[in-house]
């Protein structure tokens, strides 16, 4: 019994320690979109976000980041289109 209390306790550390990915959509479209574990978000930053509108990673550098209640925004510059878009995150 002891050693299964050992392994749960490992266990939790070892898993309930990673970094998960950060889901928002896309406040004109509706997209939904995910920054992936790894990306640094910080102004200034690039960071690489899946678009699942267009079913695929793009490279975008991080305006603004605008943090009220529960939700964060993020104003990014999308290097591939060339627009500026604006990300309703979840707060984790």
């Amino acid at each position: 019994m002891k050693t299964i209390a050992v392994l749960v306790t490992l266990a939790a550390l070892l898993f309930g320690t990673q970094t998960m990915a950060w889901d928002g959509v896309d406040a004109e479209s509706g997209a939904n979109v995910e920054i992936g574990k790894g990306n640094l978000v910080r102004e200034g930053e690039t960071i690489e976000v899946y678009d699942y509108d267009a079913g695929e990673y793009r490279d975008m550098e991080v305006q603004s980041i605008d943090s009220s209640g529960s939700s964060v925004d993020l104003e990014v510059y999308d290097n591939e289109s060339g627009e500026t878009r604006t990300f309703n995150m979840e707060d984790n």
